[in-house]
């Protein structure tokens, strides 16, 4: 891990309440899909007892020729900030760091169950597998109240033209708010939508990424499908 100066290029809301940031990225920076790095604010116009530093997904690809990461975007003193900040702003990324990141073993396939802005490491590995062309069998499963409230639908749609072995499984959870356009998946995960999709739930290794509550829960499911925690891995994200 090392210490970088990282200029912000650009800033935008890419769904409801949540905003993407895009940086330089330094020269020799190198990181796999799926890593994350603390990223500081220098300076800022004002502070809280949350400090100034927070950790984020890498939500860029490595092949990708900035970083980005993106967050839900809270009242707090950091987000603030982070919203009135000026483009060409310097932060400082110590980074990387975390193993959430795509098994080597390519016969496995690889479920991702990600909810929210849990979707940021996911981005990464599924646009780096993409762009690698990898032989894994991948499916992703995104949880979201609505379409308005899913980052990154487009990207992750237009992958699965470019990845014949990556399936794109989106669910909406309010169905109450829902569109009658929508004819995608409803409802939280559950044993019976994995096996719409997936031939041998005992195959696979599972990648679950969002808020605390909701990876306890997936993983409880999984376990009572017959899924052993050898064969989950976990990202919680809090305080986002």
């Amino acid at each position: 891990m090392s210490i970088y100066k990282v200029k912000l290029k650009n800033k935008h809301e890419i769904a409801a309440g949540t905003m993407a940031f895009y940086f330089e990225k330094p020269e020799g920076f190198t990181y796999k899909a799926g890593q994350f790095g603390d990223f500081t604010l220098i300076n800022p116009s004002e502070t809280d007892a949350e400090g100034n530093v927070r950790g984020f997904s890498l939500a860029s690809a490595p092949y990708e020729d900035e970083i980005m990461f993106a967050t839900r975007m809270r009242d707090t003193a950091f987000k603030r900030e982070l919203k009135r900040v000026a483009i060409g702003t310097e932060f400082t990324l110590d980074a990387p760091y975390g193993s959430f990141t795509l098994q080597n073993n390519t016969k496995i396939p690889a479920v991702f169950l990600s909810g929210g802005i849990g979707i940021t490491p996911v981005r990464s590995i599924i646009l780096q597998a993409a762009h690698d062309k990898t032989a894994h069998r991948i499916f992703l499963f995104y949880a979201n109240k609505t379409p308005q409230d899913a980052a990154f639908m487009d990207e992750l749609l237009d992958a699965e033209k470019r990845n014949p072995n990556y399936t794109f499984v989106p669910s909406m959870t309010d169905k109450e708010k829902l569109n009658k356009d929508w004819n995608g998946e409803t409802g939280f995960f559950t044993k019976e939508m994995l096996q719409k999709y997936i031939e041998d739930l005992m195959l696979p290794v599972y990648y679950i990424a969002g808020p605390a509550t909701m990876v306890t829960s997936i993983r409880k499911m999984l376990n009572e499908s017959g899924i052993d925690d050898d064969n989950i891995r976990t990202e919680e994200f809090s305080g986002y």
